[in-house]
């Protein structure tokens, strides 16, 4: 079958063929608009509600009372004063 008898048996469907493949294909893009819609719609309220609890989290930290700001103390180590002497081993290596 060549590309001529395609097109002759193609023609010889009734109109309403033509009309359900039609419709057929406008319902298919429409469910994916939608489908793409739908998806969009969801990442969007994820994000907002992601936006939105950070923000309280956010408002939170401003307005209370505690300092919450870089890591915890440490407890400080006890330094202890040393005294020490340089020796110049370059002196005694001439003589």
């Amino acid at each position: 079958m060549n590309a001529r008898q395609l097109f002759e048996l193609l023609a010889r469907l009734p109109a309403r063929v033509w009309l359900q493949a039609v419709l057929g294909l406008i319902g298919f893009v429409v469910l994916a608009v939608l489908g793409f819609a739908v998806i969009a719609g969801v990442a969007a309220i994820a994000l907002l509600v992601i936006f939105a609890l950070k923000a309280k989290q956010w408002l939170r930290s401003l307005l209370d009372d505690r300092e919450r700001a870089g890591p915890p103390d440490r407890p400080r180590a006890r330094v202890t004063d040393v005294s020490y002497e340089i020796v110049d081993r370059r002196q005694d290596e001439r003589q």
